[in-house]
């Protein structure tokens, strides 16, 4: 398992919960394989309890399922949850670059160029996991902006089995486009033009929705 740096004051609950979520979206964790309690704690350097209260979170996301007494897998993607967390962010993030080209200042425009380049450097070197983490970054700053962060940290959790098709996408893949959409959308921000935003923000989100069937068959064991 990938092992990420502790943050200042995160409790084990939380380090834990952040390690296991962040391999199952990046399929270090692949959909449908098993993982022990035991394991995982020696891994992370943790007791089991921490690790038990994390697993109990990530099951009532939906990304892990726990059956007493018998094993615990990561659960494969399932269509469904996968529509329906994206039916949820084509209304949210598209309402929020409405909301962005009315609030973004200077700075909020340096701030999203910055991590742009830093995603172009990540392809570069293909450094998949550091450009979603990149990738999120941006569209985090996208409802900061708008003055919606916590509702981009809910949707984090609805997103989780799009997320994981969304790695296989750029494992594949579409990543400069995915990049010049980016600075498009940051230009069009930049120029208060909420219309070319908002058509912006409809086409980069659909790449993901064209790509899920021939995912799919790439990886037909991942999914339900």
């Amino acid at each position: 398992m990938r092992s990420l740096e502790r943050l200042p004051r995160e409790s084990s609950r939380d380090y834990a919960l952040r390690t296991i979520k962040e391999n199952i979206i990046d399929l270090t964790l692949a959909p449908g394989s098993q993982i022990s309690e035991n394991e995982l704690a020696v891994e992370l350097g943790l007791s089991r309890t921490p690790v038990r209260e994390a697993l109990i979170e990530l099951s009532k996301i939906h990304i892990i399922e726990i059956h007493p007494q018998r094993k615990t897998t990561v659960t494969l993607i399932d269509d469904k949850m996968v529509e329906e967390s994206r039916f949820m962010r084509d209304l949210l993030e598209c309402a929020v670059v409405e909301l962005d080209c009315e609030r973004a200042a200077p700075a909020d425009l340096e701030r999203l160029n910055a991590n742009i380049r830093l995603q172009s450097l990540y392809l570069e070197d293909c450094c998949t996991n550091e450009f979603m983490a990149l990738d999120d970054q941006f569209h985090g700053m996208l409802f900061d902006i708008a003055g919606k962060s916590r509702i981009f940290q809910q949707l984090r959790n609805l997103s989780i089995h799009a997320d994981r098709v969304r790695g296989m996408a750029l494992s594949s893949d579409l990543s400069l486009t995915v990049v010049q959409d980016h600075r498009d959308l940051v230009e069009a921000i930049g120029r208060r033009d909420g219309k070319a935003a908002r058509e912006l923000m409809e086409i980069h989100l659909d790449r993901y929705q064209i790509d899920t069937a021939a995912i799919r068959e790439m990886y037909p064991q991942y999914f339900k």
